[in-house]
């Protein structure tokens, strides 16, 4: 194996494969990165079972070839190189590495170890990659990070024709998010759910091209996969992961037909008050918010600690109420939201807001639900 490429066109591939590389592999060559050259040119791959990923770019290739080496040591070293065009050769159980000056020589893993990558799914539609990315970015606000309640960890992908709608909830708070896409086939209704870290990762990393290519096959048994191809700088991408088994809680029945009051207020000026309140709340306790005379009131902190008020002014609709939040999960859902005025909608005080754009766009359909805190008295 022997192959010249552009320093920044290789680094930005190794370190997108190496990117899902397992922290503590079940196996050594689980921690490789396999490279492989022919007269098409370089594939890079990475798999630990879960996830796979593999990036094919354009390199000179004098001579045919495969090689495994650490992906996150072949990742820094290229992250550090001079920009100049870098060269590769295998030599016995070795690959050199030159670029300029500055030479590398990394000890190499049996290739026939290496378990072989999954093959993409048959096609499922396509969607704007710009688009896809930045209602997947608001979904996950709401995922679960406890591994305990693996399936919480996950969002759910609904497919409805040419609409996609994404749902996440760790118990206490709630995303849905919708947008539209280009399905292969017009009537198409499917469901998938997916590793939330993944999907985040690789949507926000697929964005050089225009489109992002969907692939969805929908086992039993857990034994489902989804698959992701984009273009990018030098070549195409392509990653995959197993779905995650178990069934999603019906959670849309939680957003209530209707509401009592509904509060319209100025999103950054909503964000700026709330980090100042929530500096004196104690650990797991509320701020509270109190609606009335076309104002919101912020309050933290009680008793002999250290206390907090602000006032912003707010469109009320409906009937006054005083209610709590966890701050970090309001500023969760209000950083994920766009446009400049956001509504906070009640049925009453001890059930949950629903936070939304007041003038987001048509193409903002984002709804985030978070349920009350217990105020302190």
């Amino acid at each position: 194996m022997k192959f010249r490429v552009e320093r920044d066109v290789f680094a930005d591939a190794v370190a997108w494969a190496a990117r899902s590389l397992p922290v503590r592999p079940s196996s050594p060559v689980l921690a490789g990165l396999l490279i492989e050259a022919s007269d098409a040119g370089l594939v890079l791959s990475t798999f630990d079972y879960e996830t796979s990923a593999r990036a094919d770019l354009h390199a000179e290739v004098s001579d045919e070839g495969s090689a495994l080496v650490s992906g996150r040591l072949l990742a820094d070293i290229c992250r550090s190189l001079p920009a100049k065009p870098i060269e590769m050769q295998l030599d016995g159980p070795r690959v050199s590495l030159t670029c300029g000056s500055a030479r590398f020589s990394l000890q190499t893993m049996p290739v026939e170890d290496y378990p072989k990558l999954p093959q993409m799914p048959a096609a499922t539609g396509t969607v704007s990659s710009n688009d896809f990315a930045h209602a997947v970015a608001q979904a996950v606000t709401a995922a679960g990070r406890d591994d305990m309640l693996p399936v919480l960890t996950g969002v759910r992908i609904e497919i409805d024709g040419s609409t996609m709608s994404l749902l996440a909830t760790d118990r206490f708070r709630l995303s849905h998010r919708e947008l539209t896409w280009n399905p292969q086939t017009p009537d198409a209704s499917v469901a998938a759910l997916v590793p939330a870290k993944v999907l985040g990762d690789t949507a926000k990393s697929l964005t050089s091209g225009a489109e992002v290519t969907i692939a969805l096959s929908a086992g039993d048994g857990g034994e489902g996969l989804i698959g992701f191809e984009g273009s990018a700088v030098g070549g195409v991408r392509r990653t995959t992961t197993r779905l995650l088994d178990g069934e999603f809680p019906k959670v849309r029945s939680l957003f209530p037909s209707e509401h009592l009051t509904i509060a319209k207020v100025r999103k950054d000026e909503l964000i700026e008050t709330v980090k100042r309140v929530a500096l004196v709340a104690e650990r797991n306790t509320a701020v509270q918010l109190k609606f009335g005379d076309n104002q919101l009131v912020l309050d933290a902190g009680t008793g002999d600690e250290a206390q907090a008020t602000e006032v912003i002014e707010a469109e009320i609709t409906g009937d006054d109420l005083t209610t709590g939040f966890n701050p970090q999960f309001l500023l969760d859902g209000l950083t994920a939201l766009d446009g400049e005025f956001i509504d906070l909608a009640f049925t009453q005080a001890s059930k949950p807001v629903v936070i939304s754009s007041t003038d987001g766009g048509d193409k903002e359909s984002f709804r985030y639900l978070l349920m009350p805190r217990r105020l302190l008295s």
